[in-house]
């Protein structure tokens, strides 16, 4: 994982790490993170070890939890493309029928109903820093 992602760590785990999508990508979705493998290589979702996929549905379900907590998306998109990191990764996508304030700045999912579409925004990565600081603390308290 190149360096400019880690200020993005939300939180490690013993098999995965997530980190919050920064201003690229998907960032038009508040909340909108990836959870990533530990283990290296190229490998297909569907060759997860047992101890991966067990740890990866007990922190999908606390960052569903914690999403809907702070931001109430109307639903969760989920994918695991593997295109462009050809790595084992899930992307968490919060979906909103209409727009979000966080930190003083508007969210909108211009893509509601549709499928999920990169949306770079221009928002600041202070803004976004922030946006993974809320995650952070909530994700650990609802642990």
């Amino acid at each position: 994982m190149r360096e400019e992602y880690e200020k993005f760590k939300i939180k490690e785990y013993k098999h995965w790490i997530i980190y919050l999508h920064g201003e690229r990508y998907y960032s038009g979705y508040l909340g909108s993170m990836y959870i990533w493998a530990k283990r290296e290589g190229d490998i297909d979702i569907m060759d997860m070890t047992k101890e991966e996929q067990e740890e990866f549905f007990d922190i999908g379900k606390t960052v569903k939890k914690t999403l809907k907590e702070l931001f109430n998306p109307g639903r969760f998109n989920y994918a695991a493309f593997q295109n462009v990191a050809h790595h084992l990764h899930v992307h968490v996508i919060p979906r909103y029928e209409s727009p979000r304030m966080f930190a003083g700045r508007e969210f909108v999912d211009k893509e509601w109903g549709k499928p999920v579409k990169e949306q770079t925004t221009g928002i600041p990565e202070e803004t976004m820093l922030k946006v993974r600081d809320a995650i952070r603390e909530k994700l650990i308290n609802n642990q």
